[in-house]
């Protein structure tokens, strides 16, 4: 029997067992394949961008390794995408961050404009992505002393509002080029090393600047905003001025995204548990999904407990157009191509797995106060046959079952990256 058989056999038995249960492996597939995914350009080149070439990360964020075959354009730069993406079953999205244009002389930050980013909207409408973008308020030299929209000097403030309302009008370029909104996250490396006497007037400032960024209308079709918050970052462990409580009110006083990166709260606090209560408030929010160690290290995201909660908190409420799912990580250490591919495919297996829930029959057992029904059958899940519906999934979409990607990706990196 080939490999294909093996795959159509095998989820069959899987659909027979799931039907049982009263699950639907067709519909699941279904409701998976319309689910975008919002990959970031950045894990293909270390977060470095094309605006100072060479330049290394400041400003909060680092990326730790040397592995080989970054990309050093933009154009090497759509070739690992593209190549990541041939990996990825269904249609998905793309994020950038400003420092991604492309220009022939170098641009001022709050100069940018859509025509520096005419080449990643052609080269998404020839692949079928949606575009999100992010301003950039970090390695740059009015960032160094970690203040930027909240900085006692006005002129540098000012400078990173016009930086935000330039990415704003390009995000909405993206939105009316490629037919989606496109999302525009605000997130800024604000904060004390050490414990501050006022914290009270920094977040005044960043307020301000955030009503001066946003005094503009864009039609929701084009355009989403979102601010992002942090618990502590580098150079910032004491005070963050754009803490989760005062992105939270911000976000629902302008019924605009809140964004929740899985690495920005305390080691005892899950994104999981956020959603359903911030959606009660919000009518839509953004995730920023990576893997904290110890900290907000942005590593490759893994098939563990959290990354499946957060699947399911979105699967049960019926939240999938309400959550915008992105990703966030940048690995230096491994084949950034592979960091790619693993991290994406494993958070649509968490949504795989959220899909094959018999939700409706879990939540009658709670509502009728029969807990040990509820925990027997939770538990029961875990062993199901989830991996074989997620290998026809990949199957009937054309892109490579199991590991069978890792050896393209070698020949990939032997043939391109390593000459880099």
């Amino acid at each position: 029997m080939d490999k294909s058989a093996r795959i159509e056999k095998a989820y069959k038995l899987a659909a027979e067992k799931y039907a049982e249960l009263g699950v639907d492996t067709e519909m699941a597939m279904k409701r998976l394949g319309e689910i975008p995914i919002s990959v970031h350009c950045w894990q293909g080149d270390d977060v470095g961008g094309f605006e100072n070439p060479g330049v290394g990360l400041s400003g909060g964020i680092q990326a730790t390794g040397n592995y080989p075959g970054k990309a050093r354009s933009a154009d090497e730069l759509r070739a690992d995408l593209k190549k990541m993406y041939s990996f990825i079953p269904g249609n998905h999205r793309l994020s950038l961050h400003a420092i991604y244009l492309e220009a022939d002389k170098k641009v001022p930050r709050n100069e940018i404009r859509p025509e520096h980013f005419k080449n990643w909207v052609e080269w998404a409408k020839q692949n079928n992505l949606g575009l999100d973008f992010n301003p950039t308020l970090f390695s740059h030299p009015y960032a160094d002393d970690g203040f930027t929209l909240s900085h006692k000097d006005a002129s540098i403030r000012k400078f990173w509002i016009e930086h935000c309302i330039c990415t704003r009008e390009i995000a909405a370029y993206f939105g009316k080029e490629t037919g989606t909104p496109g999302v525009n996250n605000i997130w800024i490396p604000d904060g004390y090393k050490d414990i501050p006497v006022d914290r009270y007037s920094p977040r005044l400032r960043l307020m301000e600047s955030l009503d001066e960024i946003l005094k503009t209308d864009y039609d929701k079709r084009y355009l989403l905003d979102a601010v992002e918050s942090k618990l502590f970052g580098i150079g910032s462990e004491s005070y963050v001025t754009g803490s989760h409580e005062f992105y939270m009110m911000y976000a629902v006083k302008k019924n605009i995204l809140l964004t929740l990166d899985t690495g920005h709260f305390h080691p005892t606090e899950t994104i999981s548990a956020k959603l359903s209560a911030a959606l009660l408030f919000l009518n839509e929010i953004l995730l920023h999904v990576s893997r904290p160690v110890r900290w907000d290290s942005d590593h490759v995201v893994i098939f563990e407990n959290e990354l499946t909660e957060i699947a399911l908190e979105i699967v049960r409420n019926g939240f999938e157009k309400r959550v915008h799912i992105g990703l966030d990580f940048f690995d230096a250490s491994i084949n950034r191509l592979a960091a790619w591919i693993i991290g994406t495919r494993n958070m649509q297996k968490a949504l795989m797995y959220a899909l094959l829930e018999p939700t409706q029959k879990l939540t009658d057992y709670e509502n009728q106060g029969d807990y040990t029904s509820r925990i027997a059958l939770l538990e029961e899940l875990k062993a199901m046959p989830w991996q074989a519906v997620w290998d026809y999934f990949c199957h009937i979409n054309n892109v490579p079952v199991g590991t069978d990607w890792m050896q393209t990706v070698k020949e990939y990196e032997k043939e391109v990256l390593s000459k880099r």
